[in-house]
């Protein structure tokens, strides 16, 4: 080591004296001052025996070289709102010579809990340590979760000396999702509901029903006339059911929904979404996410090999970020929906005008079914809450409209259960908080 690296190095070593290292370094420069003054010799050697305490450490922290790697692992990778999540770290020692005392500092979203730290006294040349804590928010999103910090201490406390490592991960806490009753939905045509429709699975473009036999496949299959024509055993391929398709569209207008905080209307019609959409893949749908910005999860990049945890997770991922938009309408939604072609539509809807209501009944005749959980958002402002069994006039007029339209209709409450509204899908005549009695 040159005398420049001793001297930089000493220097480090001062700035990180500890508030005890500081003390005794003062301490034992006014015992030596006071030795002269004194003439004290006794209390010289007591001074230098302070101040050199706190020298000796900073400079032995500032020329230690260790050689310490760190991984941090997140269980589970995708959190849910409100559900902890466990973070572990490891920490190696990658170097020949044992590590002194460390604390470790990881850098954490203050919604997320306080900043977790550790000590740890000695980890062996070429052995490890893990340590892990937990974290929790209420609120969905993507926290960062590090990088980690690491502080070398001697082992009197007089000084610490801090590194930090650059590597850091990503929380992704999504909004909960329940689970849904299994009800009969209008259009279902996936080979169980009433409508049953059957095709063969085609590939290529010459709409062939033949392919090479493969090891494996029923003798019964053969087709002997393929199978002289081509030289080699052909085989017919199977009926496959035909895939369903759904669309879960979420209104995510700032001027469509009321409240604040995890308990706004938007809130829990991002909780609907996501329950829905993991509904209706677990029944064997191919869904798809759309918002009225006309965003779609998953995209058409995607193509449609994706497999239901895929797609679940991509539209999970998305609806942990989703926020409120200034869009004014949903016009910009529905140029997807009519490209995606006839299958259910779920919308989860807050505020409508008489322009936007209109223009999603005309949208039901290009549909299979179409459900709409539309939220009265007057119930998260407190403006119904003397009469909670009605909803206002301009509110039941727009049920009716979409109901005429052929919409199935669920109006939504402050409060209300996504599976109790969910239950009532299949019902021609749903029991509603909103139903005006007859002769009313």
């Amino acid at each position: 080591m040159s005398p420049s690296d001793e001297s930089s190095g000493l220097r480090a070593g001062l700035r990180g004296l500890t508030t005890r290292g500081r003390s005794f370094l003062a301490a034992g420069l006014t015992a030596v001052a006071c030795s002269y003054l004194l003439d004290q010799s006794a209390l010289l050697h007591v001074g230098i025996l302070l101040a050199a305490l706190p020298l000796a450490a900073a400079l032995l922290l500032a020329g230690t070289r260790y050689r310490v790697a760190s991984g941090r692992r997140l269980s589970p990778h995708r959190a849910v709102a409100g559900q902890e999540a466990r973070v572990h770290l490891r920490i190696d020692n990658v170097s020949r010579v044992p590590t002194g005392l460390l604390l470790l500092e990881d850098k954490v979203p203050y919604v997320l809990g306080p900043r977790p730290r550790f000590v740890l006294d000695r980890v062996e040349p070429r052995g490890h340590h893990e340590v892990s804590y937990r974290v929790r928010s209420d609120l969905r999103g993507r926290y960062p979760l590090g990088p980690l910090q690491l502080r070398l201490a001697d082992p009197f406390g007089m000084c610490e000396l801090g590194r930090s490592f650059s590597a850091y991960d990503v929380l992704t806490v999504v909004p909960q999702v329940q689970q849904l009753p299994h009800v009969r939905l209008s259009g279902e045509w996936i080979g169980q509901g009433e409508s049953r429709a059957r095709t063969l699975a085609l590939a290529g473009d010459d709409d062939v029903i033949l392919r090479e036999y493969r090891p494996g496949d029923d003798l019964r299959r053969v087709h002997w006339k393929s199978t002289a024509r081509y030289g080699e055993l052909m085989v017919r391929r199977e009926e496959q059911p035909q895939k369903a398709r759904a669309a879960v569209l979420l209104d995510t207008r700032e001027i469509g929904h009321r409240g604040s905080g995890p308990a706004s209307s938007f809130e829990w019609a991002v909780g609907c979404a996501a329950s829905v959409a993991g509904h209706l893949l677990q029944r064997g749908y191919q869904t798809r996410l759309l918002t009225d910005l006309g965003h779609c999860v998953p995209g058409p990049e995607a193509g449609g090999g994706n497999t239901a945890a895929d797609a679940s997770g991509l539209i999970l991922d998305a609806l942990a970020v989703v926020d409120l938009s200034d869009g004014a309408g949903l016009s910009r939604a529905e140029d997807p929906l009519r490209a995606s072609g006839e299958g259910l539509l779920v919308a989860v809807l807050g505020d409508l005008d008489e322009e936007q209501t209109a223009r999603l009944a005309r949208l039901r005749t290009r549909t299979g079914g179409a459900v709409a959980f539309l939220l009265d958002t007057g119930t998260w402002a407190g403006l119904r809450m003397i009469a909670p069994d009605t909803g206002g006039e301009e509110f039941q007029a727009r049920v009716r409209q979409l109901r005429e339209a052929g919409w199935t209709v669920l109006p939504v409450r402050a409060g209300d259960s996504v599976p109790e509204l969910w239950q009532a899908v299949d019902r021609a005549d749903s029991p509603s908080p909103y139903r005006e009695e007859a002769g009313a």
